[in-house]
C-alpha cells in the first residue's frame, strides 16, 4: 500500500492556517518528499510523521514557497542521527541550490546524491518506487511527478511444481531473482503470472495546462494538481504568472480520467477555496480539495477485494 499526506497547500505565503506546499509518500519504510514549503516540518510533526526515515527529495522548481523549509529539515534529519544517503531530484541547478541553503547546515552527518533532470521527461527508480519527472509550463524550468508503485504478477504455484522446482525456490524467484536447480536454470518469467496494476500518484504545481501533465496523470489513482485561483476574473494572471484556474486543472483531470482529483497550491488571496469547488466538479465530478494533513492510503486491487 502507498500512504498519501498533503502537508501544505499553499503558494507563494503562508497563512495561519495553510502552510506552504508539500506532499508527503510513504511506502514499505521509505519516504519520498515532493517540495519542502515553509512549515512542512510543523504540517509532518502534527501527523506523527518522522523525518529520518526520508530516502528522496523531490522539487518541482526553486522559487522560495517551494524550498524554503529545507535547511531546518536537513539539520533535523541530522538531529536524528541518519546515517543513509539522501537523494534530491530536481530541474538543472538543483546541487548548487541545495548546497547554498545548506549553508546554515554544514555539518549533516549523511551524504547527499543529486540526480539533476535535463530532459522533457525522465525516469528513476528508487526503494521499490518509479518516479517519472515530466517538464511543465512555468516561468523557471519546472516539473512534476508521477509516482508509481508496480505490481508483479501472481506466483504460479503448478507451472512451479510442473517444473519441479523445491518450494525454497519458490521465494526468491517470487522476488525477482534467477536460481540455479540441478543443473539448470530458472527466471522469474517461467513461474509468474502477467503484471498486475499498480499504484500510481502524479502531482503537479505552478504550470500552465500542458499535454505533458494530462499524459502523465492517465489513469492515475490519484491526481494531485494546482489550482492557483478560482475566481473567474483571475484567468488574466493565471495566464501571466503561468499558474492554473480550477476549471483549467478540472479539464485535465477530465482528460486524464484519474480516480480523484485533489486540488492544492492555493493562491493567498483565495481565503475559500470550497466556493469555487463546485464549478470544478461540474468539469470533472471527482474532484477534491486539498488541505493541510489531507491523507490517502492507496491499496492494490487485490488487497482491497480482500
Amino acid at each position: 500500500m502507498l500512504d498519501i499526506c498533503l502537508l501544505g497547500t499553499g503558494g507563494m505565503m503562508p497563512l495561519p492556517y495553510r502552510w506552504l506546499t508539500a506532499l508527503m509518500l510513504r511506502f514499505e519504510g521509505h519516504q519520498l518528499l515532493i517540495d519542502c514549503g515553509e512549515g512542512t516540518q510543523i504540517t509532518a510533526r502534527k501527523q506523527g510523521i518522522s523525518f529520518k526515515p526520508i530516502d528522496v527529495i523531490c522539487f518541482t522548481h526553486y522559487h522560495a514557497d517551494h524550498i524554503s523549509g529545507l535547511p531546518g529539515l536537513l539539520l533535523s534529519m541530522g538531529n536524528a542521527e541518519r546515517a543513509e544517503p539522501l537523494l534530491f531530484i530536481g530541474p538543472k541547478g538543483l546541487q548548487r541550490t541545495v548546497n547554498a541553503l545548506k549553508s546554515i547546515a554544514p555539518e549533516l552527518p549523511f551524504p547527499l546524491e543529486f540526480h539533476e533532470l535535463t530532459e522533457r521527461e525522465e525516469d528513476i527508480t528508487v526503494k521499490g518506487m518509479q518516479i517519472h519527472a515530466f517538464r511543465v509550463n512555468h516561468n523557471v524550468v519546472c516539473y512534476g511527478y508521477s509516482v508509481s508503485i508496480p505490481r508483479a504478477g501472481k506466483f504460479q504455484v503448478e507451472q512451479a511444481k510442473a517444473l519441479g522446482l523445491p518450494v525454497q525456490l519458490w521465494n526468491p524467484l517470487q522476488k525477482g531473482k534467477t536460481v540455479e536447480w540441478e543443473g539448470n536454470t530458472y527466471t522469474p518469467d517461467m513461474v509468474m503470472g502477467s503484471a498486475r496494476k499498480g499504484l500510481k500518484v502524479t502531482y503537479c504545481t505552478d504550470t500552465r495546462p500542458v499535454p505533458a501533465i494530462a499524459h502523465a496523470a492517465a489513469d492515475a489513482d490519484l491526481f494531485i494538481c494546482e489550482g492557483m485561483y478560482g475566481e473567474e476574473d483571475k484567468q488574466s494572471k493565471a495566464l501571466e504568472h503561468k499558474h492554473m484556474t480550477f476549471r483549467e486543472a478540472a479539464s485535465l483531470a477530465r482528460e486524464a480520467a484519474p480516480k480523484e482529483m485533489w486540488l492544492t497550491h492555493f493562491s493567498p488571496s483565495m481565503n475559500r477555496p470550497e466556493d469555487y469547488l463546485e464549478e470544478a466538479r461540474r468539469i470533472f465530478p471527482r474532484t477534491k480539495l486539498g488541505r493541510d494533513g489531507k491523507k490517502k492510503t492507496l491499496r492494490f486491487p487485490e488487497d482491497e477485494e480482500a
